[in-house]
Order: structure tokens, then C-alpha cells, then sequence
């Protein structure tokens, strides 16, 4: 009976258009896989710019947006990449249109005056505490992160997020000012069917999660 009512009550929201419809659904979730391998198609500065318009609408902690990124797409920049890939990660990586280096950026609290004018301290308290700054910046850009992902899926593009990367090292060579920590990486492009592995197990929601 409760399966029932939850049933209307997604129809009564689709019939008002206040929820995505199915294709929406599969594209950016049930459909989408992880890619390993795509195709020689090119992706655009613009639509690469496109998803960064989408996933700034995140919602961050005092709206600091501290997400930052870099787009891995040139020769001379996936030469400098190239070394710091795990041996299993590299020949895909190297190969792909784009990959997007995600950081979390410590001095985000310095746009403050702008992002979060309500604040009485504009630096938020940061000025003085690098450490909680990295803290705050890598809860917050991992929670953008996930936007990220989302955004470029419903930009129609597939994307390989990994880690396996020395992210020591990318900070030395893509963000030598030392306030960037690098959270991931994400492949983009549009991906190669014959390169998606099977779709694995997923745990039922009951056995994620407690209604109290």
C-alpha cells in the first residue's frame, strides 16, 4: 500500500512537471556508466565552460564555491599529466578529448564579499586557519564534484572519474601556489559503448538508509 502511494504521488509530481522526466533519469543516472575509452570526437571550450555554468549552482557551506578546475586537453599538458598517472589509468586517460583535474581551493573565502555578502566577518575566519580553510574547501568542492559529474551527463557527455594519480605532484606542476588540493580526476567525452563494462550490483535503498 505504501509502494502505492508513493507511486501517486511521483505521478502527480510528473504531471505537474516538478520532477525530471524518465529520460532525464536515465541519462543522468540509471543509463550512465563509467567510462573507460571514447570516441575521437572533440569536446568544445564551450561546453566544457557549459558545465562549470551548471554545477556553480551546488549548494556549498556560506555559498563559498570553492571548486576549481583544469582542463587537461592540450599535448604539453598531458605531457606534464602523463607522469603522474597510475600505470592503469594513463593510456585512457591520455586518450581522452579532456580531463578535468577537480581541486578544492583554501583561499575561496577571499570572494566572500561577493558570494556570501550577508557574513558580518568577510573572510569567515579563515585568514588565520589554513588548515580549517583546506577542510572546509575539500568537504565543500567534493560536494561540487558530484554536481560536476551530473552536469556534464546532462550536457550529453560521459565521464571516467578516478583517482590514481600522484595529487602531490599535480599540485606541484598544475597549482604550484600550494592553496589547491587535488580532490580527482574526470575523463570527458563522449563515450565508447564497446568499452563500458557490465553494470554492477547496487545496494537497495532499504539497506542504505534508516527512516526514524
Amino acid at each position: 500500500m505504501a509502494d502505492e502511494a508513493v507511486m501517486t504521488e511521483i505521478a502527480a509530481a510528473k504531471a505537474a512537471m516538478a520532477v525530471m522526466p524518465d529520460a532525464g533519469l536515465d541519462l543522468m543516472f540509471r543509463a550512465a556508466h563509467t567510462h573507460n575509452g571514447f570516441l575521437d570526437r572533440p569536446v568544445s571550450d564551450a561546453l566544457l565552460m557549459q558545465i562549470l555554468d551548471l554545477a556553480k549552482m551546488a549548494p556549498t557551506a556560506n555559498n563559498s564555491q570553492p571548486l576549481r578546475v583544469s582542463f587537461i586537453r592540450s599535448a604539453e599538458a598531458k605531457a606534464q599529466l602523463g607522469p603522474l598517472l597510475a600505470a592503469g589509468n594513463r593510456d585512457k586517460t591520455l586518450a581522452a578529448p579532456a580531463t578535468a583535474i577537480l581541486w578544492a581551493d583554501a583561499q575561496f573565502w577571499q570572494h566572500y564579499p561577493r558570494l556570501a555578502p550577508h557574513m558580518k566577518d568577510p573572510t569567515g575566519g579563515f585568514a588565520d586557519n589554513l588548515d580549517g580553510a583546506r577542510a572546509w574547501a575539500r568537504m565543500n568542492a567534493t560536494l561540487q564534484a558530484g554536481y560536476f559529474i551530473l552536469a556534464a551527463r546532462a550536457l550529453g557527455l560521459d565521464c571516467g572519474p578516478m583517482g590514481g594519480f600522484d595529487k602531490a605532484g599535480a599540485a606541484r606542476v598544475f597549482a604550484p601556489d600550494g592553496m589547491r588540493e587535488a580532490l580527482m580526476l574526470v575523463n570527458l567525452g563522449y563515450g565508447d559503448p564497446e568499452k563500458v563494462r557490465p553494470r554492477a550490483g547496487r545496494l537497495a535503498a532499504q539497506e542504505m538508509a534508516q527512516i526514524l
